[in-house]
């Protein structure tokens, strides 16, 4: 089945649109239309589209900004329907999940998925960095472990405990629980 996800941003716009495009130039026969920001968690017509989805159907948008808001996002919902047997074609981009060519774009957006995280990255430490020479970070408080530990840590060892258990205990996670208990192995 030819399937056709509509996304405008607002209530305000129209999605009507991209619906005669999708239907007059690809032959949708079933659509989706959400009107929110491709930012926001709740997709109601989104979800509905990626739960009814089968193998051998073909999704097809406008554009990608129309599917995903950032390339991360897009190379996952791409990733996800590939995986359920759902070819992706994008109109604008002329864009084919199942064509060498569409596997070549694939594999580029990877990469400029992974360069936007390294630059995400490299300028948020540049600027901790500069908080840290003004004085305006401090970092995360570090939860200190609780006196009580000790009896947990052995509840552990002996499996009476799972670190999930104390780690919801004492409302910290998972991590730092491994930590205290390294620390209290090591005598700290």
């Amino acid at each position: 089945m030819l399937v056709g996800y509509v996304r405008v941003s607002t209530v305000e716009q129209n999605a009507e649109m991209q619906v005669v495009e999708l239907r007059d130039k690809a032959g949708v026969e079933k659509f989706f239309v959400d009107k929110v920001s491709a930012k926001s968690a709740k997709r109601p017509k989104f979800d509905e589209m990626m739960n009814c989805l089968l193998e051998g159907d073909e999704l097809i948008v406008s554009e990608f900004s129309r599917l995903a808001c950032s390339t991360t996002d897009l190379l996952n919902i791409v990733e996800t329907l590939t995986k359920k047997g759902v070819k992706v074609r994008s109109l604008k981009e002329q864009f084919d999940s199942f064509t060498l060519q569409g596997k070549f774009m694939l594999a580029a957006f990877g990469v400029i998925a992974e360069f936007e995280r390294e630059l995400l990255l490299r300028r948020q430490r540049e600027g901790i960095k500069l908080a840290k020479a003004a004085g305006k970070y401090k970092g995360r408080n570090e939860k200190k472990r609780p006196k009580d530990f000790e009896f947990y840590a052995q509840g552990y060892y002996e499996r009476t405990y799972t670190v999930t258990y104390i780690a919801n205990h004492y409302k910290v996670s998972r991590p730092t629980v491994y930590k205290w208990l390294r620390e209290l192995k090591a005598g700290k």
